[in-house]
């Protein structure tokens, strides 16, 4: 028969180990969880990756629709952004503004596009379209609303 004194002992003993036991399935289960939720936070890391890369190397403007109707988008102007990704009608006018050499009136610039310059109705959408090359940093607008290439 057994020391009463050590099974008192030995029972506290495995008291306490089961108590360890219990703390370290939790925390192991809580490492099992984190693991796993970085795993699926690399997943989309990497698929989001990819679009982004593949949406970067189709040469054009994105297509969207306003209006239901399909509408190319002029992209900013940075590194790695060729004028070829501008719908052709905006590297018509940036051509246009190139060519002049030097800051050039809306009106100007619908003359070389072949605008019919005597009705108003047809400059503004050209000047819209001025605008968002500048605002896009294709083109710089300058205080007295001429326009050029920036460098």
């Amino acid at each position: 028969m057994m020391d009463p004194e050590i099974q008192e002992r030995i029972a506290a003993r495995r008291a306490e180990l089961d108590g360890l036991e219990e703390q370290l399935v939790k925390q192991l289960a809580e490492v099992r969880a984190e693991r796993d939720e970085l795993a699926v936070a690399e997943r989309v890391w990497q698929r989001m990756s990819e679009q982004l890369a593949d949406e970067r190397a189709q040469a054009g403007s994105p297509v969207v629709q306003v209006a239901g109707r399909a509408v190319r988008v002029v992209p900013e102007r940075g590194p790695g952004v060729l004028e070829s990704a501008l719908p052709a009608e905006y590297q018509r006018i940036l051509a246009a503004v190139r060519a002049a050499g030097s800051p050039v009136a809306t009106r100007q610039i619908g003359e070389a596009l072949g605008v019919d310059t005597g009705v108003r109705g047809k400059l503004e959408p050209l000047r819209g379209k001025l605008t968002k090359l500048a605002d896009r940093g294709w083109l710089h607008k300058r205080p007295d609303g001429k326009f050029t290439v920036r460098p």
